[in-house]
């Protein structure tokens, strides 16, 4: 059985009203416990423990320290391709928006490696939109290849595939698949995805599974918050992080809590998720789910991570880039759509003045790798740039 049975049966709306009718006993009550229900944590991200947020924030900052040290590992994404058959209302690459597409070649994505590298990062995480044309399953192999001498840390957030489409990945060196739901509602779901293969709720759900039996050592799913109720997110979250830790116990989970950020589009976000209703959410996911990874990717401000790390984050990206060929200018460097839709290549001596490719969404947190970890360091942790040994500084 896979989470979609599991999902289909949880009973969202009681889990709901538990947490709108939690008491503050209700909140002291779970807090006492160590084994924590899903009862347990739709009270803890309640209205009524929003009083307690600073005592919860406590625990779960000594929850962390106790699983994970002082260490706070650094990524950065590498977009290879913008280009994307979806049309999602609240994103960037959809296909419907008049934006410059660029998808890089191998060469360039090991370009764009190197530079990161030389910032320090050997965790990489490689993006791309789901387009089979320019984004095909053997393009993704070739661009692991490329990137995993560089990088001993390679992940994945593209399109969902079949399991025996992720082997030849898992076999180049990917470890890790990132796979967001973005909603777990089912009508909100149904009207932001309005065309392609992403419109297939089940399909998307299943994802990390399919990945699972293929290999990766590394699972992260999340939702996007904006689109729905955050606390009705946050439950059905925490339903498939509870089944994934049962189901596919050999694999690492991280959980990550991306906020709708400004993009090319008209998208407003349907829903509001304050700094902090977020901060209420980190707290009550560390203390609920101890082991589990938590990520915060520059869409936040500077002063909410900083002080986000000092709670519950244990992965986080820094000089973020969301556009293929942010790194180098690669971008810059080869195919244009003209004002006809049709391709053309760019003379080189146009190259250094030319557009870059649209970014996917604009980041908050717009700090160098490097002011970043100093703000780790400050905060009484420590950056480390690569996961597979104890090395806390760059080389």
């Amino acid at each position: 059985m896979s989470f979609v049975a599991e999902f289909n049966a949880l009973p969202l709306r009681k889990l709901l009203e538990l947490s709108l009718a939690a008491t503050a006993d209700n909140i002291q009550e779970s807090l006492r416990k160590t084994q924590f229900s899903l009862g347990d944590f739709a009270r803890l991200i309640s209205p009524a423990a929003r009083p307690a947020l600073e005592s919860l924030c406590q625990r779960a900052q000594a929850v962390t320290r106790r699983r994970f040290g002082q260490a706070i590992r650094l990524f950065a994404p590498l977009y290879l391709s913008n280009e994307c058959v979806n049309n999602c209302k609240y994103c960037g690459f959809s296909r419907d928006n008049p934006i410059l597409r660029v998808t890089l070649t191998v060469d360039e994505v090991a370009q764009e490696a190197r530079a990161l590298a030389g910032q320090g990062f050997r965790n990489i995480l490689l993006v791309a939109g789901e387009h089979p044309k320019f984004v095909s399953s053997g393009y993704l192999r070739d661009c692991v290849e490329a990137v995993r001498p560089i990088a001993p840390s390679v992940g994945l957030e593209i399109g969902p595939l079949e399991t025996p489409d992720y082997l030849p990945l898992v076999e180049a060196g990917a470890d890790s698949l990132v796979v967001y739901q973005e909603t777990y509602d089912r009508a909100r779901y149904a009207e932001t995805h309005t065309a392609g293969p992403k419109r297939n709720f089940d399909w998307r759900l299943e994802t990390p599974e399919r990945g699972y039996a293929a290999g990766f050592r590394r699972l992260g799913i999340g939702a996007l918050h904006g689109l729905g109720d955050w606390r009705a997110e946050a439950i059905c979250l925490a339903a498939h992080a509870r089944y994934l830790l049962r189901h596919c116990w050999k694999a690492m989970l991280t959980i990550s809590l991306p906020r709708l950020r400004p993009h090319a589009g008209e998208f407003e976000p349907r829903a509001r998720m304050t700094d902090a209703d977020l901060t209420h959410l980190v707290a009550a996911l560390r203390v609920c789910f101890p082991d589990v990874g938590l990520v915060l990717s520059t869409r936040e401000h500077p002063r909410l991570r900083d002080g986000l790390l000092r709670v519950g984050i244990t992965l986080a990206s820094a000089g973020s880039h969301t556009e293929p060929g942010g790194y180098t200018g690669a971008g810059r460097a080869h195919l244009h759509y003209t004002e006809r839709g049709l391709i053309r290549a760019l003379p080189m001596a146009e190259t250094a003045a030319a557009p870059g490719a649209t970014e996917q969404f604009s980041i908050a947190d717009a700090r160098s790798p490097e002011e970043f970890a100093w703000a780790i360091r400050q905060s009484g942790c420590e950056p480390v740039w690569k996961d597979w040994d104890a090395a806390l500084t760059p080389p």
